[in-house]
């Protein structure tokens, strides 16, 4: 006789993961959420997008990479649910969409339920600080496709904005200042080039090394920064200031900024107003990455960047720190006639 666990699927382990992150789900919710978890769809108020006199939906669909191998490594799960979440939301802020729900994904070699609670948990906890509510999920066990200790998690969610108050290159404007916000690390981006450095350099991520503050594993376990709640603040505050966002992912701090930058025009940064990571400068050297492949793969450590008037940059700096966000004007955007949209970083990183 052979049975759906013989095959290493285990229905209960599953049930019992979802008895533990009930409690996680219900703070990550809104008003607007019907129903609670276990049914078959999510289900949320569409009546709230009222509100709009044109409303867009936003979609935006992403996962954490390989950064999930360093915390199989590590053995801590609670913390990479978050980076998703930030992955996610905070590329819908930056056309203006105000995130209003979530599901996320996780994919397993075997259903071990508090490991599963502890990913949903970190979902969570980034869905309320992003107040995006957490309606749905799925968690698939796969045998004989991942090891037992293997798991993905990928997750989508959905916002609006309206029509006339969307950001976008559309606004973007010769002389605009470039207001950057600093990342918390190294986000969830570049991890394949990481795993390789830790490969080829055979270091220890247990270990803290010169001028690391923790242990390596843990600095590459920090969570993802979510700037969601920082943008839209700055949105209602002072709309018409505000041309649009860049979420620093992967490509880098040039790729993704010339992605809302309009043809004629160059977002150009000065590397002399901010420093580079620790962390990133200690991989860098150690392992000889080139500065351009760097500054390709990782966020040189900025994770958003707002592109606003340059008369209301101080203003912009100001109200971000007033909700304990530090940021500088990292650059401005320059008129280059007959040039494709494009960002540029020139100068050299601020000494520590």
């Amino acid at each position: 006789m052979s049975t759906y666990k013989d095959a290493g699927v285990d229905i209960d382990a599953g049930d019992r993961a979802v008895e533990l992150m009930k409690a996680s789900i219900a703070k990550a919710t809104r008003a607007e959420v019907q129903g609670g978890i276990g049914g078959f769809a999510g289900l949320f108020d569409a009546s709230a997008l009222k509100k709009f006199s044109k409303p867009l939906l936003a979609t935006s669909t992403d996962g954490v990479g390989t950064k999930t191998e360093i915390a199989r490594q590590m053995g801590k799960y609670d913390t990479i649910g978050e980076d998703l979440v930030a992955m996610v939301v905070d590329d819908l802020v930056v056309c203006g969409a105000e995130p209003l729900f979530m599901t996320d994904y996780i994919a397993v070699g075997k259903v071990i339920p508090e490991r599963i609670a502890e990913i949903v948990g970190g979902i969570a906890r980034g869905c309320v600080k992003a107040n995006t509510a957490l309606i749905g999920g799925e968690t698939a066990e796969h045998p004989g496709l991942l090891k037992e200790d293997e798991f993905d998690i990928a997750g989508a969610a959905t916002g609006a904005v309206d029509a006339d108050k969307q950001l976008g290159s559309h606004r973007v404007k010769a002389g605009d200042a470039i207001i950057a916000m600093p990342a918390s690390g190294f986000h969830a981006n570049g991890y394949s080039l990481v795993r390789h450095i830790l490969a080829t350099q055979k270091l220890d991520l247990q270990k803290t090394y010169e001028g690391l503050s923790k242990p390596l594993g843990e600095i590459l376990l920090t969570p993802t920064e979510i700037y969601t709640l920082d943008c839209l603040a700055l949105i209602k505050a002072q709309q018409e200031n505000i041309r649009t966002f860049s979420h620093i992912t992967g490509g880098g701090l040039a790729d993704n900024t010339a992605r809302v930058i309009p043809d004629g025009l160059t977002a150009n940064y000065d590397r002399s107003t901010w420093s580079l990571p620790h962390e990133m400068q200690y991989l860098a050297q150690i392992a000889q990455v080139p500065q351009a492949d760097m500054e390709r793969t990782w966020n040189a450590g900025i994770g958003m960047v707002a592109i606003v008037d340059p008369t209301a940059a101080d203003l912009t700096i100001a109200s971000l720190a007033a909700r304990g966000m530090k940021a500088w004007v990292a650059g401005r955007v320059d008129s280059t006639p007959g040039t494709r949209g494009s960002a540029a970083l020139a100068g050299t990183y601020k000494s520590r």
